[in-house]
């Protein structure tokens, strides 16, 4: 954590921050901490799908479709957390404190009048948007009762997504572990009390893990931002001077590819949950939200490797010293592949306990679930590339050809697959199986960029903000 003592006022008054160089950390310092946050965060995933699934398939699939509508809306907050991460890694690495601090609090304004905005429709049109999924009438009513809790803490979710985005980009990767940790412990015990009304709450079926959720990040909100406003993280509380138009500019300009890459991804998971809810129904896909729950710890480490490549770039940048970026990323691929691939492995073997465990007796949700899984867990070291690459190219702000890349291989391979095998009526597993060359295509386009080295010049130093 940051010297508390330190004059705030030399800061203020456009002090450029510390003088001596950050040592830079390494990967799995990075990573480590990360991938042990979203560990907690996936096993409480996993507890969420193991107490909704009790409710029956319809409550799964409800929660599967309330969380990708709630994604989709996050979309901004994701562009926003890209700007912030390539900009903050950028100013640290060159020693540059303040402006660190500044590109902070300049993201955490953007991101909550965004997130106020994307309250609107998540409350007022949730019936709306959760219908497009084509599945029955009830399961339509709890996905949409799921939708409406998690938009109005839009807010807290920003706000965790944020300040746990900058302190990364600075190197402190565990503050974020322990206030993450924290917020899993409460949220376990609010998911059983308000999913089956113990201890005197509510009993709220789905919309109470929704509102769990939505309590236990708030919580989570308010602990990192009290602690930053009160001088006690690595990453400064400066007062003055971050609304500079060349500041925010370089934000949006850095984020926004990475907020048309989000729309882009939830719009063809959209599509592609769509055909499935349309023509093989509500088994099919609460099997596609159990499996991807399933495999979540695969992700997990992906994420990892995923900020690791992004900050250790973002860092080595700011230095002016191109070699050790590319080599950062090179080490966080060939890790990510490794763990990835090894923890997919492990969850294919065991798909149908693990599926039998969440759903019960139900078979044909259970037969599609394994389905999935195989597909999906084969696709690990491919996911890697999107993860440990897709992070480093952020890093280095270029976030437009990581767009293009989810474009071609979610829109165009992907979805284009299961369209023409749903045409042709095919069974589920051969929709599922899409996912092949999604993410053949992609990495193929990912890696080719990061080894022609272009994105070390998408962001240069002496273009942006100076204290």
């Amino acid at each position: 954590m940051a010297d508390d003592t330190r004059d705030g006022h030399a800061a203020r008054d456009g002090d450029s921050g510390a003088i001596e160089s950050h040592e830079r950390p390494s990967i799995l310092q990075l990573a480590l901490p990360a991938i042990l946050g979203n560990l907690l965060y996936g096993i409480v995933g996993l507890v969420q799908t193991k107490v909704v699934g009790q409710l029956g398939s319809e409550a799964l699939a409800a929660v599967g479709a309330g969380q990708r509508v709630f994604f989709a809306l996050q979309a901004v907050m994701m562009a926003i957390g890209a700007g912030t991460t390539a900009l903050v890694a950028r100013a640290w690495g060159r020693n540059d404190e303040v402006e660190a601090g500044r590109i902070t609090i300049a993201s955490l304004v953007l991101g909550g009048v965004f997130g106020l905005v994307l309250t609107i429709p998540g409350v007022f049109f949730s019936s709306h948007v959760a219908s497009i999924f084509g599945l029955d009438a009830h399961t339509v009513q709890l996905a949409a009762a799921n939708i409406r809790w998690l938009s109005i803490f839009n807010v807290a979710f920003a706000a965790n997504f944020i300040m746990g985005g900058a302190l990364r980009a600075a190197g402190d990767a565990w503050t974020p572990l322990y206030v993450g940790a924290f917020v899993n412990v409460v949220n376990i015990p609010l998911l059983y009390a308000l999913v089956f009304g113990w201890w005197g709450a509510p009993q709220m079926g789905v919309a109470g893990a929704a509102l769990a959720a939505g309590l236990s990040f708030t919580v989570g909100a308010v602990i990192l931002v009290g602690l930053w406003w009160n001088q006690r993280l690595r990453i400064r509380h400066i007062r003055g001077g971050w609304f500079r138009t060349e500041r925010l500019k370089r934000l949006l300009d850095i984020g926004y590819p990475a907020g048309v890459e989000q729309v882009i991804f939830q719009a063809g998971f959209f599509a592609f949950l769509m055909l499935i809810g349309n023509f093989y129904g509500t088994q099919a896909f609460a099997a596609y939200n159990i499996g991807v729950n399933m495999l979540n710890i695969c992700m997990v480490a992906g994420f990892g490797f995923s900020i690791a490549g992004s900050t250790l770039v973002g860092q080595a940048l700011g230095a002016d010293d191109s070699h050790a970026a590319m080599h950062a990323g090179w080490r966080s691929l060939r890790m990510a592949i490794l763990t990835m691939g090894a923890l997919g492995a492990v969850v294919i073997y065991y798909a149908r306990d693990l599926a039998t465990f969440f759903i019960g007796n139900d078979a044909d949700t259970i037969q599609h679930t394994v389905e999935f899984t195989w597909v999906l867990g084969a696709m690990m070291p491919l996911m890697a590339v999107d993860f440990a690459i897709g992070g480093s190219l952020r890093g280095a702000g270029d976030t437009r050809y990581p767009m293009m890349a989810t474009f071609f291989g979610l829109i165009g391979m992907r979805c284009t697959l299961a369209a023409i095998f749903t045409y042709f009526g095919l069974p589920v597993r051969w929709v599922y199986a899409a996912l092949i060359g999604d993410y053949t295509l992609k990495g193929a386009m990912l890696l080719w960029r990061f080894r022609s080295g272009h994105w070390k010049y998408i962001v240069r130093n002496e273009d942006l903000v100076r204290t």
